[in-house]
Protein backbone atom coordinates (compact mmCIF):
# COMPACT_ATOMS: atom_id res chain seq x y z
CA UNK A 1 0.00 0.00 0.00
CA UNK A 2 1.08 3.57 -0.69
CA UNK A 3 1.40 6.10 2.13
CA UNK A 4 -1.80 8.13 2.63
CA UNK A 5 -0.25 11.40 1.52
CA UNK A 6 0.98 9.91 -1.76
CA UNK A 7 -2.50 8.50 -2.42
CA UNK A 8 -4.18 11.85 -1.74
CA UNK A 9 -1.67 13.68 -3.92
CA UNK A 10 -2.27 11.18 -6.73
CA UNK A 11 -6.04 11.74 -6.50
CA UNK A 12 -5.57 15.52 -6.50
CA UNK A 13 -3.35 15.26 -9.58
CA UNK A 14 -5.88 13.11 -11.38
CA UNK A 15 -3.44 10.21 -11.58
CA UNK A 16 -5.72 7.67 -9.87
CA UNK A 17 -9.48 7.42 -9.34
CA UNK A 18 -11.33 7.70 -6.04
CA UNK A 19 -12.03 3.95 -6.19
CA UNK A 20 -8.35 3.17 -6.67
CA UNK A 21 -7.47 5.47 -3.79
CA UNK A 22 -10.01 3.81 -1.50
CA UNK A 23 -8.59 0.40 -2.46
CA UNK A 24 -5.08 1.59 -1.55
CA UNK A 25 -6.14 3.00 1.80
CA UNK A 26 -8.87 0.62 2.95
CA UNK A 27 -8.16 -2.51 0.92
CA UNK A 28 -11.57 -2.40 -0.75
CA UNK A 29 -13.50 -0.14 -3.10
CA UNK A 30 -17.16 0.75 -2.59
CA UNK A 31 -19.69 1.16 -5.37
CA UNK A 32 -23.45 0.95 -5.91
CA UNK A 33 -23.15 -2.81 -6.54
CA UNK A 34 -21.22 -3.52 -3.33
CA UNK A 35 -17.67 -3.59 -2.01
CA UNK A 36 -14.84 -5.12 -4.01
CA UNK A 37 -12.05 -6.67 -1.94
CA UNK A 38 -9.08 -5.31 -3.86
CA UNK A 39 -6.55 -6.47 -1.26
CA UNK A 40 -7.64 -10.11 -1.13
CA UNK A 41 -4.95 -11.45 -3.45
CA UNK A 42 -2.14 -9.73 -1.54
CA UNK A 43 -3.67 -10.75 1.79
CA UNK A 44 -4.53 -14.39 1.08
CA UNK A 45 -2.99 -15.28 -2.26
CA UNK A 46 -6.44 -15.96 -3.74
CA UNK A 47 -7.86 -13.34 -6.13
CA UNK A 48 -11.24 -11.78 -5.42
CA UNK A 49 -13.96 -13.02 -7.77
CA UNK A 50 -17.43 -11.77 -8.59
CA UNK A 51 -20.01 -14.50 -8.02
CA UNK A 52 -22.68 -13.78 -10.62
CA UNK A 53 -25.44 -15.80 -8.95
CA UNK A 54 -28.08 -13.42 -7.61
CA UNK A 55 -26.59 -10.34 -9.29
CA UNK A 56 -27.92 -8.41 -12.27
CA UNK A 57 -25.78 -7.91 -15.37
CA UNK A 58 -25.45 -4.22 -14.47
CA UNK A 59 -24.18 -5.07 -10.98
CA UNK A 60 -21.67 -7.59 -12.32
CA UNK A 61 -20.46 -5.07 -14.90
CA UNK A 62 -20.05 -2.35 -12.27
CA UNK A 63 -18.06 -4.66 -10.00
CA UNK A 64 -15.94 -5.79 -12.95
CA UNK A 65 -15.15 -2.16 -13.73
CA UNK A 66 -14.08 -1.58 -10.14
CA UNK A 67 -11.96 -4.73 -10.19
CA UNK A 68 -10.10 -3.72 -13.35
CA UNK A 69 -9.65 -0.18 -12.05
CA UNK A 70 -8.21 -1.25 -8.70
CA UNK A 71 -6.36 -4.50 -9.45
CA UNK A 72 -6.02 -4.64 -13.23
CA UNK A 73 -8.14 -7.80 -13.43
CA UNK A 74 -11.75 -8.88 -12.98
CA UNK A 75 -12.85 -12.47 -12.47
CA UNK A 76 -16.53 -13.38 -12.64
CA UNK A 77 -17.93 -16.88 -12.07
CA UNK A 78 -21.27 -18.64 -12.62
CA UNK A 79 -22.26 -16.16 -15.32
CA UNK A 80 -25.42 -16.52 -17.37
CA UNK A 81 -24.48 -16.24 -21.07
CA UNK A 82 -26.95 -13.42 -21.68
CA UNK A 83 -25.10 -11.22 -19.14
CA UNK A 84 -21.80 -11.35 -21.01
CA UNK A 85 -22.62 -8.81 -23.79
CA UNK A 86 -23.62 -6.19 -21.21
CA UNK A 87 -20.38 -6.71 -19.31
CA UNK A 88 -18.30 -6.49 -22.48
CA UNK A 89 -20.08 -3.30 -23.52
CA UNK A 90 -19.66 -1.71 -20.10
CA UNK A 91 -15.93 -2.48 -19.97
CA UNK A 92 -15.45 -1.35 -23.57
CA UNK A 93 -16.78 2.05 -22.51
CA UNK A 94 -15.06 2.41 -19.13
CA UNK A 95 -11.77 0.64 -19.97
CA UNK A 96 -11.63 0.30 -23.76
CA UNK A 97 -8.29 -1.54 -23.88
CA UNK A 98 -9.39 -4.29 -21.51
CA UNK A 99 -9.07 -7.84 -22.83
CA UNK A 100 -12.13 -10.00 -22.04
CA UNK A 101 -11.99 -13.81 -22.03
CA UNK A 102 -15.29 -15.71 -21.74
CA UNK A 103 -15.57 -19.47 -21.22
CA UNK A 104 -19.07 -20.54 -22.15
CA UNK A 105 -18.76 -24.13 -20.87
CA UNK A 106 -17.56 -23.24 -17.38
CA UNK A 107 -19.33 -19.85 -17.33
CA UNK A 108 -16.42 -17.73 -16.18
CA UNK A 109 -15.12 -14.41 -17.46
CA UNK A 110 -11.68 -12.88 -16.95
CA UNK A 111 -11.01 -9.28 -17.94
CA UNK A 112 -7.49 -7.84 -17.80
CA UNK A 113 -6.04 -4.38 -18.29
CA UNK A 114 -3.20 -4.04 -20.82
CA UNK A 115 -0.56 -3.63 -18.10
CA UNK A 116 -1.78 -6.51 -15.92
CA UNK A 117 0.79 -9.24 -15.32
CA UNK A 118 -0.48 -12.61 -14.15
CA UNK A 119 1.86 -14.25 -11.60
CA UNK A 120 3.97 -17.18 -12.81
CA UNK A 121 4.66 -20.05 -10.44
CA UNK A 122 7.17 -22.83 -10.95
CA UNK A 123 4.58 -25.45 -10.02
CA UNK A 124 2.02 -27.41 -12.01
CA UNK A 125 -1.61 -28.19 -11.24
CA UNK A 126 -3.27 -31.13 -12.95
CA UNK A 127 -7.04 -30.92 -13.48
CA UNK A 128 -8.57 -34.33 -14.14
CA UNK A 129 -12.14 -35.18 -15.12
CA UNK A 130 -13.86 -38.54 -15.00
CA UNK A 131 -16.05 -37.60 -17.96
CA UNK A 132 -17.18 -34.77 -20.19
CA UNK A 133 -20.07 -34.02 -17.83
CA UNK A 134 -17.55 -32.88 -15.20
CA UNK A 135 -16.11 -30.13 -17.42
CA UNK A 136 -18.01 -27.16 -15.97
CA UNK A 137 -16.66 -27.12 -12.39
CA UNK A 138 -13.32 -28.53 -13.54
CA UNK A 139 -12.95 -25.61 -15.95
CA UNK A 140 -13.67 -23.16 -13.15
CA UNK A 141 -11.00 -24.82 -11.00
CA UNK A 142 -8.48 -24.70 -13.84
CA UNK A 143 -9.13 -21.00 -14.40
CA UNK A 144 -8.59 -20.10 -10.74
CA UNK A 145 -5.35 -22.08 -10.51
CA UNK A 146 -4.18 -20.41 -13.74
CA UNK A 147 -5.03 -16.93 -12.48
CA UNK A 148 -3.02 -17.66 -9.33
CA UNK A 149 -0.02 -18.36 -11.55
CA UNK A 150 0.16 -22.15 -11.71
CA UNK A 151 0.88 -24.11 -14.87
CA UNK A 152 -2.37 -25.99 -15.53
CA UNK A 153 -2.55 -29.32 -17.36
CA UNK A 154 -5.85 -30.97 -18.25
CA UNK A 155 -6.50 -34.72 -18.34
CA UNK A 156 -10.07 -35.43 -19.40
CA UNK A 157 -12.41 -38.40 -19.64
CA UNK A 158 -10.43 -40.96 -17.62
CA UNK A 159 -13.21 -42.26 -15.34
CA UNK A 160 -13.39 -45.58 -13.55
CA UNK A 161 -15.79 -47.11 -16.08
CA UNK A 162 -12.56 -47.94 -17.92
CA UNK A 163 -9.56 -47.57 -15.62
CA UNK A 164 -7.20 -48.28 -18.51
CA UNK A 165 -7.76 -44.69 -19.67
CA UNK A 166 -6.41 -43.35 -16.37
CA UNK A 167 -3.55 -45.85 -16.14
CA UNK A 168 -2.39 -44.72 -19.58
CA UNK A 169 -1.98 -41.16 -18.22
CA UNK A 170 -0.54 -42.07 -14.83
CA UNK A 171 3.04 -41.00 -15.57
CA UNK A 172 1.77 -37.52 -16.50
CA UNK A 173 -0.34 -37.26 -13.36
CA UNK A 174 2.62 -38.16 -11.17
CA UNK A 175 4.57 -35.19 -12.54
CA UNK A 176 2.08 -32.63 -11.20
CA UNK A 177 2.61 -30.72 -7.95
CA UNK A 178 -1.06 -31.15 -7.03
CA UNK A 179 -4.09 -32.74 -8.67
CA UNK A 180 -7.72 -31.66 -8.77
CA UNK A 181 -9.89 -34.65 -9.68
CA UNK A 182 -13.51 -33.96 -10.67
CA UNK A 183 -16.04 -36.77 -10.73
CA UNK A 184 -19.78 -37.23 -10.41
CA UNK A 185 -21.90 -40.37 -10.03
CA UNK A 186 -20.23 -42.40 -7.22
CA UNK A 187 -17.12 -40.19 -7.23
CA UNK A 188 -14.59 -43.03 -7.27
CA UNK A 189 -11.90 -41.50 -9.50
CA UNK A 190 -10.14 -39.30 -6.89
CA UNK A 191 -9.77 -42.32 -4.59
CA UNK A 192 -8.36 -44.45 -7.40
CA UNK A 193 -5.84 -41.77 -8.41
CA UNK A 194 -4.84 -40.85 -4.84
CA UNK A 195 -3.85 -44.47 -4.25
CA UNK A 196 -1.44 -44.38 -7.18
CA UNK A 197 0.32 -40.99 -6.93
CA UNK A 198 2.50 -39.31 -4.31
CA UNK A 199 1.12 -35.78 -4.76
CA UNK A 200 -1.77 -34.02 -2.98
CA UNK A 201 -5.18 -34.84 -4.49
CA UNK A 202 -8.20 -32.56 -4.15
CA UNK A 203 -11.50 -34.28 -4.83
CA UNK A 204 -14.10 -32.18 -6.64
CA UNK A 205 -17.54 -33.86 -6.49
CA UNK A 206 -19.79 -32.96 -9.41
CA UNK A 207 -23.58 -32.81 -9.46
CA UNK A 208 -24.01 -35.47 -12.12
CA UNK A 209 -25.88 -38.68 -11.43
CA UNK A 210 -29.53 -39.26 -10.66
CA UNK A 211 -31.84 -41.32 -8.48
CA UNK A 212 -30.72 -42.29 -4.96
CA UNK A 213 -28.04 -39.87 -3.68
CA UNK A 214 -27.90 -38.14 -7.05
CA UNK A 215 -26.91 -34.53 -7.80
CA UNK A 216 -23.41 -35.08 -6.42
CA UNK A 217 -24.40 -36.39 -2.99
CA UNK A 218 -23.01 -39.88 -3.57
CA UNK A 219 -19.83 -38.41 -5.07
CA UNK A 220 -19.32 -36.14 -2.06
CA UNK A 221 -20.00 -38.94 0.44
CA UNK A 222 -17.72 -41.34 -1.38
CA UNK A 223 -14.83 -38.87 -1.46
CA UNK A 224 -15.29 -38.00 2.22
CA UNK A 225 -15.19 -41.72 3.06
CA UNK A 226 -12.13 -42.38 0.89
CA UNK A 227 -9.52 -44.67 2.42
CA UNK A 228 -6.78 -42.80 0.54
CA UNK A 229 -5.12 -39.52 1.53
CA UNK A 230 -7.61 -37.17 -0.09
CA UNK A 231 -9.02 -33.71 0.61
CA UNK A 232 -12.49 -32.77 -0.65
CA UNK A 233 -14.36 -29.57 -1.49
CA UNK A 234 -18.11 -29.09 -1.73
CA UNK A 235 -20.24 -30.20 -4.68
CA UNK A 236 -19.38 -28.26 -7.85
CA UNK A 237 -17.03 -26.00 -5.84
CA UNK A 238 -14.55 -25.49 -8.65
CA UNK A 239 -13.39 -22.13 -7.32
CA UNK A 240 -12.50 -23.62 -3.93
CA UNK A 241 -10.64 -26.54 -5.52
CA UNK A 242 -8.67 -24.21 -7.79
CA UNK A 243 -7.83 -21.88 -4.91
CA UNK A 244 -6.58 -24.73 -2.72
CA UNK A 245 -4.43 -26.08 -5.54
CA UNK A 246 -3.14 -22.59 -6.28
CA UNK A 247 -2.11 -22.07 -2.66
CA UNK A 248 -0.20 -25.36 -2.67
CA UNK A 249 1.50 -24.31 -5.92
CA UNK A 250 2.47 -20.97 -4.32
CA UNK A 251 4.11 -22.74 -1.38
CA UNK A 252 6.04 -25.06 -3.68
CA UNK A 253 7.16 -22.13 -5.81
CA UNK A 254 8.24 -20.24 -2.69
CA UNK A 255 10.19 -23.20 -1.37
CA UNK A 256 12.02 -23.59 -4.68
CA UNK A 257 12.85 -19.88 -4.72
CA UNK A 258 14.40 -20.15 -1.24
CA UNK A 259 16.78 -22.93 -2.24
Amino acid sequence: MLPMREVLEAVAAGEISVAAAEAELAGYATGDAGRFDAARVSRSGVPEAILADGKTAAEIAALAETAVETTGRAIATRLAPDAVPAIREHLATSHPETDVEWNERSRWLVATAPDFERPALAASVGVVTAGTSDAEPAGEAAMVAREMGAEVHRTDDVGVASLARMIDRLDELREMAVLIVAAGREGALPTAIAGLVDVPVIGLPVSTGYGHAGEGEAALSGMLQSCTALSVVNIDAGFSAGAQAGLIARRIDGAQSDE
